[in-house]
């Protein structure tokens, strides 16, 4: 079969298949169904040449949202496409922070955000800022992705891509969700980068959520905040209370209330006997603002303001490394169209911008 008989087959050009055996190009998920049912091989036949080369991926999910095969699958088909532009990206750094041997044992959990927030120069009782965590992903050779998917509900706030091979991990998270949600999966995302070992797995999705709770709320602000609300004779005054917890540190009222029951549980004290439906009811009543709504005005912001502040605020070389790529490489904005999972307008927006 030549490759003009397979594009016939498959519905593309001749030019697209040649892009997709040159590597410089990926079949969009409609286009690949029809390679597969054509060739007749399943996807990992398809774009795996070796197991040590397969992108692994983590999703930091919506509620409840379900991982389907289709989205492990798009988000494979990014990684693999993320690859083209490891080789335009500044160098990295070689000598980087992990937790090797990861526990979601409370006493083995709290000493290791205690040595996080040592080394962020971050006192046990201070609040953390998701500022103060921009660095470590750069220092652990991981690029931030700032994206703006929307306020609604998608099924990925974030989204982990490590390429095993060349050592990188690309994250991107969604701007446009509330500040104090977005500490917690930056919080969870640097717990994957702590432990790479572990992305994408069950295991590893655990560890990363209890590290991020124990970071931004550890034992000595809940041993505080326990003993305050342990005063409060009723339902609405201890709820209350949680959220004044939340305030002062900025981050979710359910993050306070998870820590101190894991706080109750390992020093065998009573726990909190409140209504989680009432909690959970009141707090979507008491949400802060988009980060994209402090970062920007207006709303959208136009592409040069949106790279200025992935370069300068979140410390990300993704746009240097893209606008070195398009300037060397002959591709559309379909390649920015896939590999940050926009609109083909915002795509094509942000092609002219680095292509200027």
């Amino acid at each position: 079969m030549t490759q003009k008989d397979l594009a016939n087959r498959v519905g593309v050009s001749a030019q697209a298949v040649t892009n997709w055996l040159k590597g410089e190009d990926f079949p969009r998920p409609p286009a690949l169904l029809k390679l597969a049912a054509t060739l007749r091989l399943g996807f990992d036949e398809l774009v795996h040449d070796s197991d040590t080369n397969v992108p692994v991926v983590a999703f930091r999910k919506e509620g409840n949202a379900k991982t389907s095969q289709a989205h492990i699958q798009q988000a494979k088909e990014m990684g693999l496409l993320l690859r083209l532009l490891v080789p335009y990206l500044p160098e990295q750094q070689a000598l980087r922070t992990l937790i090797t041997s990861p526990s979601t044992d409370y006493h083995r959990l709290q000493a290791a955000v205690s040595q996080t927030r040592q080394r962020l120069g971050i006192g046990e009782h201070a609040e953390i800022g998701y500022e103060s965590l921009i660095g470590e992903f750069r220092n652990c050779g991981a690029v931030l992705v700032p994206v703006m998917w929307g306020k609604k509900h998608e099924h990925k706030n974030a989204l982990h891509i490590r390429l095993s091979k060349e050592d990188v991990t690309f994250i991107l998270i969604n701007l446009d969700t509330r500040v104090e949600d977005f500490k917690f999966w930056m919080a969870h995302e640097l717990a994957h980068v702590y432990t790479p070992d572990l992305a994408g797995t069950d295991e590893g999705e655990d560890y990363a959520d209890a590290f991020a709770g124990a970071l931004l709320f550890p034992e000595p602000c809940v041993e505080d905040c326990y003993q305050a609300i342990r005063r409060k004779r009723s339902e609405r005054s201890v709820i209350a209370a949680l959220f004044d917890c939340a305030r002062e540190h900025l981050i979710s009222v359910n993050t306070v209330y998870r820590q101190i029951q894991e706080f109750a549980r390992a020093k065998g004290l009573p726990s909190l006997n409140i209504s989680e439906r009432m909690l959970h009811a009141v707090r979507n009543h008491l949400s802060g603002p988009l980060v994209s709504e402090v970062l920007f005005d207006p709303l959208p912001p136009p592409p040069d303001v949106y790279i200025a502040a992935c370069e300068r605020q979140f410390q990300s070389d993704f746009f240097i490394g893209l606008k070195r790529l398009l300037g060397e490489r002959d591709m559309g904005p379909g390649y920015l169209q896939q590999v940050l999972d926009v609109s083909p307008r915002d795509a094509k927006t942000l092609y002219e911008e680095l292509r200027h």
